[in-house]
């Protein structure tokens, strides 16, 4: 009997702790939550490679992508206590090198690549109600992605040595992340997937191009982690 007594004198101790220790807890910018408009800004890297389809069960491009670099804004209006519109333009950037096993040679069988993108992506993030200084999110929705680097204007193709790709481009991006309530300010790392809803490559003249004439599909898809500071 004395046994038991102990057993719920260590449990209604231990309840009485948490409790204790949860009044303790200090939750920052209680406000912060009641702005319907806030801004801020974005660092992150990106992992992009391309989704490539074939018109023959033939796969000839093996392509290897780079760590690149994001960086932007981002203006949020809020619609509702767990959702929110959120516009986030900024750069994205990287390389990737493009290894065509059907071909020999490097100037006819490797092709780099670079790609700088102004995406601006219009995204619906819903949040999960906040706990204490933390606040679950998911985040979805489409991009507008203009392609600095693109040379779909040029004349030349893949037989002269060109690789083109387009310029204008649309892609969708799904996201998982968490708001961090600081005490001066708002740190919201993030993990998105990006991907191409429509075909970037622009083909050789020649339809029957060692390069491009069985290429179904080439569309841009990729990892990226966002830092977020608001």
């Amino acid at each position: 009997m004395g046994k038991v007594f102990v057993v719920i004198f260590l449990i209604i101790f231990s309840i009485s702790n948490l409790k204790a220790q949860k009044r303790d807890i200090v939750q920052y910018k209680q406000n912060w939550d009641k702005q319907q408009v806030f801004w801020g800004y974005f660092l992150g890297l990106n992992k992009k490679d391309y989704k490539i389809s074939y018109k023959s069960n033939n796969t000839f491009i093996v392509s290897t992508p780079s760590i690149g670099f994001e960086v932007g804004l981002i203006g949020d209006l809020r619609l509702h206590n767990n959702l929110s519109l959120r516009l986030e333009p900024g750069l994205s950037s990287n390389t990737k090198e493009l290894a065509f096993t059907n071909l020999f040679g490097a100037q006819d069988s490797i092709r780099q690549v670079n790609s700088t993108y102004f995406r601006i992506p219009l995204l619906l993030k819903f949040n999960a109600n906040r706990l204490d200084n933390m606040r679950p999110y998911v985040i979805a929705g489409v991009s507008y992605d203009y392609n600095f680097s693109s040379n779909q204007d040029n004349p030349d193709d893949n037989s002269d040595g060109e690789f083109r790709t387009k310029k204008n481009n649309f892609s969708y991006e799904l996201g998982i992340g968490v708001d961090l309530y600081l005490p001066y300010f708002i740190f919201s790392p993030s993990i998105r997937g990006v991907f191409a809803i429509n075909d970037e490559l622009v083909r050789d003249k020649d339809p029957n191009s060692q390069w491009t004439g069985q290429v179904d599909y080439f569309g841009t898809r990729g990892v990226f982690i966002k830092f977020a500071f608001h």
